[in-house]
């Protein structure tokens, strides 16, 4: 019946039933946990930088705060990650990327990320230095070495080249397919 590689966007488009019984089956508490997060992505010996990275995803899947990620949140955060605008996806990264909270990014945040991200994917074709400075060279029209939600999204969106480096650094397909299809390899095993 079809492939037995079925795409992220036929997974996404399966019943909502479906989806439940997958996510139930995974989380039977009906509850994610960050240490769970981290056990579906066999966090083992990843670096400091791809802990906190993971930790900050976590965090900004946990739209309510509880320390939980529920079945409304996951199916929320595979929808905009997989189908999100980008305008969506912006705001998420930035969300993402602001580690304190204080409504700014600056280099050592971005640069921190960018590098878990590299931890997590092993992918370490740019050096993350060179990948920031590009950024705050095209985006931080002001040199103040910060930028705000509003400066992100426009200079992100003035520059092609920026929004293809982050839609590839920021592509979460990878880890959605360890959750998805990650916890059927271990019960094989």
């Amino acid at each position: 019946m079809g492939s037995q590689n079925s795409t992220l966007d036929d997974i996404l488009e399966e019943d909502m039933h479906h989806w439940y019984t997958k996510f139930m089956k995974e989380s039977p508490s009906g509850l994610i946990t960050l240490f769970e997060l981290k056990t579906m992505l066999d966090m083992n010996g990843m670096t400091e930088e791809a802990a906190s990275y993971v930790d900050q995803v976590f965090f900004t899947f946990d739209m309510d705060g509880d320390g939980y990620i529920d079945f409304v949140e996951y199916i929320a955060a595979i929808s905009l990650l997989l189908k999100g605008e980008i305008n969506q996806k912006l705001k998420w990264y930035f969300k993402l990327f602001d580690q304190d909270g204080n409504g700014k990014i600056d280099k050592e945040e971005l640069e921190t990320i960018f590098k878990a991200i590299q931890d997590i994917t092993r992918s370490y074709d740019i050096p993350p230095e060179e990948i920031v400075t590009l950024i705050y060279e095209k985006i931080d029209v002001n040199g103040e070495g910060e930028l705000t939600l509003e400066e992100f999204i426009s200079g992100a969106q003035d520059h092609p080249d920026i929004m293809d480096m982050l839609a590839k650094m920021m592509d979460l397909t990878n880890v959605l397919e360890i959750i998805i299809k990650g916890q059927q390899k271990k019960a094989i095993n």
